[in-house]
């Protein structure tokens, strides 16, 4: 299929003083039995049902919604520390603030689990992997050396 050059087939038109008049791809289609036209008024909710319906997005939706409600689901103290980071072949993985947050949601991580599922069932939530903070990175600037330790690796 060979490109169209939409400039020069737009000059060439205003110099021969012919402009191409296609028809309107939008037609009115013929009224339906119940007086309608098929592309009439809809309710949105029904349109919106069929589309997650048609093209399956129920688990996708029941996953961002546990992303969004996440502290309403586990609690206004636990939300401050603990944060969902991705959900990946039913795998659930939180950060959290510190060492000492994943240990105690570690301890607790059966009834967070039973609690995650309760709250939003379409997602396929099957375990929990709780990781704590990131410590710091060496690897930052001009001056760095593959393979080294970073500032402890100065000294020999």
């Amino acid at each position: 299929m060979a490109k169209r050059d939409l400039a020069l087939d737009l000059f060439r038109s205003f110099q021969s003083g012919k402009r191409s008049t296609k028809k309107s791809a939008r037609e009115v289609p013929p009224p339906s039995n119940n007086g309608e036209t098929a592309n009439g008024p809809h309710i949105l909710k029904d349109v919106l049902s069929q589309i997650i319906t048609d093209r399956d997005w129920k688990g996708g939706i029941a996953e961002g919604t546990l992303f969004s409600t996440w502290a309403d689901i586990v609690g206004p103290e636990i939300c401050l520390h603990a944060t969902p980071i991705s959900l990946l072949e039913g795998v659930l993985t939180i950060q959290t603030s510190s060492t000492a947050w994943a240990v105690q949601l570690q301890l607790v991580s059966n009834e967070l689990l039973k609690t995650i599922r309760d709250s939003s069932p379409g997602a396929l939530v099957e375990s929990l992997s709780l990781i704590g903070p990131h410590g710091p990175s060496w690897k930052k600037g001009i001056r760095t050396i593959r393979g080294s330790k970073g500032p402890r690796d100065t000294y020999g």
